[in-house]
């Protein structure tokens, strides 16, 4: 394994209209976890599940923390450029386009970052349940990027006030960000699929 590589699994597209998918887990979780929401939310897409590299109590993760909510941030940009970069060979190995991110949790934190960090990587990003993932991020240029953002009214892990602040902090970048709160905690629910199903389908209809 090459230092940029991880663990990761990969389906390849059954339908030619539909973007690939980068899908990133919540910490314990591994590259088997989202596959299906990944299929719910755009049947035939091409798929591309890492698991984090980065072990809490053996649970994976995709960077470091120092406590709940509290991001060790060199560890952060560190690991998303190390994403970065596996995206990338995976892109060249694989032949997929740029893919739209679908992250929860942890996994929504690191796709943040790639976002702020290494904004050609990612054609967009459904963030579910995401924080702020640098307190001084530089500034990052996403020209118009479509990014959906899904937080939860009853979430305890994440205060709306962050959740809110990730979505100026995008949209003064240039993406083009929708943000909803629903009315759940941090689990994902039914609303979570049916809006990222839509939302996929909106983005990809304007590619078109």
């Amino acid at each position: 394994m090459t230092e940029t590589s991880f663990i990761h699994r990969f389906e390849p597209a059954t339908s030619a209209g539909s973007p690939p998918l980068l899908l990133l887990h919540g910490t314990g979780g591994d590259e088997d976890d989202l596959l299906g929401l990944g299929k719910m939310i755009s049947p035939g897409s091409a798929l591309l599940s890492p698991r984090g590299r980065v072990l809490e109590h053996g649970m994976p993760r995709f960077f470091r923390r120092l406590a709940e909510g509290v991001f060790d941030e060199d560890d952060v940009r560190r690991r998303a450029l190390e994403l970065g970069d596996f995206v990338a060979d995976a892109r060249q190995r694989y032949g997929i386009a740029a893919p739209v991110a679908v992250g929860f949790s942890n996994g929504a934190n690191i796709a943040a970052a790639l976002l702020l960090l290494k904004p050609d990587v990612l054609a967009g990003a459904i963030l579910l349940r995401a924080m702020v993932p640098l307190s001084d991020p530089q500034k990052a240029e996403l020209g118009g990027k479509p990014v959906l953002l899904l937080s939860g009214q009853a979430d305890p892990i994440v205060p709306a006030s962050n959740s809110a602040r990730l979505a100026t902090l995008l949209s003064q970048a240039g993406a083009r960000v929708t943000h909803k709160v629903l009315p759940a905690g941090h689990q994902l629910s039914q609303a979570d699929v049916a809006l990222a199903r839509d939302w996929i389908g909106s983005v990809t209809a304007k590619a078109a």
